[in-house]
């Protein structure tokens, strides 16, 4: 659409549309194919490539094809550019699906690259469109950084699984063990996703981590409702240094279980279909560490604040945290619904 819209090809604009319709991949490729002039001249005046100021030259390679990741049809595209003289300085600048098309919002382009003995990664977007493989290596990280600390705060779902874990929690023992199991479990799972060493079809994460939502912030609720006031009390604490009762060894298992679907939930988001590579490795580790800064410092501000409010009006408190586990909860199972049926 993107494509025919901009070069004013109607007829590509109607084979497309019927062929998505119809989720007919062949019928997608061959549209793609018989229109190729219009979707390289689409591509090409938006993605570029320069060696040192000097303009390289793209040259489709093949037809187009179309691939399907999380039940989204994905159009692949290889271009080779030809550079008029070989150097060691490239700036790569990417404007696809700019935001007042109206079709998708908030584009970012993955740039992974290996040319001559320099490698690396970049994100782009509309604020940071290019960048130079003269870059440092600490800019570009500072890139991954900031996209996975934007992620965590623009995913509403992954904030209120955050706010259920700290409501629930009686001690900072607690939302400090809870907060590394989720941690050291949805890393796993997202680098094995994000490198494509694992694939779980996101018809079944994304309602799982609606219901794990609901889950954690009920496991509250049944809490107050069975203990009352003494919600937040401690039963027979075990021994060692975690001195957690069985009900936080339980919580923290599921917590752990649920923080594996997250991490495919993570990987989904970025949308990266790559090989194993080194370079692509540490930006998304980097890319982690921005979702864990945030969720720490979400923690940080909310966990103490709840905690003095325990202190001083322990009613209150337990009211509060049921209040917000309640309304978590019931957001969580409309979300679990919703994807479910697919609407």
């Amino acid at each position: 659409m993107s494509a025919a819209d901009s070069g004013d090809d109607d007829p590509l604009f109607t084979a497309g549309t019927a062929a998505f319709d119809a989720g007919d991949s062949g019928a997608q490729a061959a549209a793609l194919k018989s229109h190729s002039s219009t979707v390289l001249r689409y591509v090409s005046d938006r993605v570029s490539v320069t060696a040192r100021a000097t303009a390289c030259q793209p040259t489709q390679v093949g037809d187009a094809t179309i691939g399907e990741r999380e039940g989204v049809p994905y159009a692949n595209l290889l271009l080779d550019w030809t550079c008029p003289e070989r150097v060691d300085q490239h700036e790569v600048r990417s404007a696809l699906f700019p935001d007042d098309e109206g079709y998708v919002k908030g584009t970012k382009t993955i740039v992974t690259y290996e040319i001559d003995s320099r490698s690396g990664s970049a994100a782009l977007d509309s604020a940071n469109p290019s960048f130079s493989t003269a870059q440092a290596w600490y800019e570009r990280f500072g890139e991954f950084f900031l996209l996975g600390a934007e992620h965590l705060l623009s995913g509403i779902d992954h904030i209120l699984f955050l706010l259920a874990l700290i409501a629930g929690s009686r001690r900072l023992r607690e939302i400090v063990l809870a907060a590394t199991s989720f941690t050291l479990a949805h890393s796993v799972t997202f680098m094995l996703a994000a490198l494509g060493l694992v694939e779980v079809p996101g018809a079944v994460v994304e309602p799982v981590i609606a219901l794990s939502i609901a889950v954690v912030a009920g496991w509250h609720l049944w809490g107050i409702w069975r203990r009352g006031k003494h919600a937040t009390d401690l039963e027979t604490a075990g021994h060692g240094h975690f001195s957690l009762d069985r009900a936080g060894w339980i919580r923290l298992g599921v917590v752990f279980c649920f923080g594996l679907v997250h991490g495919l939930g993570f990987a989904g988001a970025l949308g990266i279909d790559e090989a194993w590579s080194w370079t692509l490795l540490w930006s998304l580790l980097v890319f982690n560490i921005g979702i864990e800064v945030v969720q720490l410092t979400i923690i940080a501000v909310v966990f103490p604040l709840l905690l003095v409010l325990r202190r001083r009006a322990p009613k209150a408190g337990i009211w509060a945290t049921g209040v917000v586990s309640a309304a978590v909860s019931v957001m969580g199972l409309i979300w679990f619904v919703q994807r479910v049926s697919g609407s």
